[in-house]
Order: structure tokens, then C-alpha cells, then sequence
């Protein structure tokens, strides 16, 4: 399960596809309809708001919203309410891990789209994140390291 930190605008067809669905598990792990992931990392943060459940509506509807800019299909009957949820805080370590780590899936799947991006230093972040100094975070399993 991967729930980027990165604005969804940079994902190929593939990364968008992939994130909705995981972002729905990721969903239903929150409301306690499932036994699978409860204790996945990328939870962490959605569970450690006030309001979990909206944190994660708020996500899904930036995703949903980058699928219909690009005339997807995705089911917008399963976005939940989408109330005001609070900034998750978001360190600069995180999101060049993750940008790392996006760049490196992207040139081995999505040329073009790799290239499209490749000289992006600093991506934008998804609405529900903040940017604030510090290193990866501790529930990251980091498996790239950056040259």
C-alpha cells in the first residue's frame, strides 16, 4: 500500500489506478471493515488525526478529482463526505523519499511521463499534507536511497 505524500497529478495511468484502490482499502481498514492492514504503516498518519475518517475522504477526493481532469471513470458514489479536515504534517525527507521513489517506478514503467517530470525538484504535495523540515518518517521501510 503506498498513499503518496506527492500531488496525484504526477502518477501515471497505473500509480492512479493503484492509489484510488489502495486509498479505498485504506479506507475501509479505518472504518474497521477489514481485519488486513490494520497496523500498515502508511496508516499512521490518517490514524493519528482527530477525524481519521475525514482525512481519508479529504484524499480520496483530490484523487478522484485528478481522475476526472484525465476522463477517467472512477466511481464517485464511493467518496465518502468530504468535511474539513486537518493538515497532516509532512516532512521534506518524506517527500523526496517519495519523489525518489516515484521517479524511479516511473522510469521503469512510464518513459513519458518519467520524462515529463524528471526535472521537478520540488513536486507539490497532496492538499492534505504539509511540508515541514525533517528526514523520512519512521514508519517509512526505506528501500531506495538517493544518489
Amino acid at each position: 500500500m503506498r498513499l503518496w505524500t506527492i500531488h496525484p497529478r504526477y502518477l501515471d495511468a497505473q500509480g492512479l489506478v493503484a492509489l484510488w484502490r489502495e486509498a479505498l482499502l485504506a479506507r475501509e481498514v479505518i472504518r474497521g471493515r477489514t481485519t488486513g492492514y490494520r497496523r500498515h504503516p502508511q496508516l499512521e498518519r490518517f490514524q493519528s488525526c482527530a477525524s481519521p475518517r475525514t482525512a481519508i475522504n479529504r484524499y480520496l477526493a483530490v484523487v478522484y478529482a485528478e481522475a476526472l481532469l484525465r476522463g477517467y471513470a472512477f466511481d464517485g458514489t464511493k467518496l465518502g463526505r468530504v468535511g474539513s479536515a486537518q493538515r497532516i504534517l509532512v516532512t521534506e525527507g518524506q517527500l523526496q523519499y517519495e519523489w525518489l521513489w516515484l521517479l524511479n517506478k516511473l522510469q521503469q514503467r512510464s518513459a513519458s511521463v518519467y520524462l515529463r517530470h524528471r526535472d521537478v525538484s520540488r513536486p507539490a504535495v497532496h492538499s492534505l499534507f504539509r511540508v515541514v523540515p525533517g528526514p523520512v518518517a519512521e514508519w517509512e521501510h526505506v528501500r531506495i536511497r538517493s544518489p
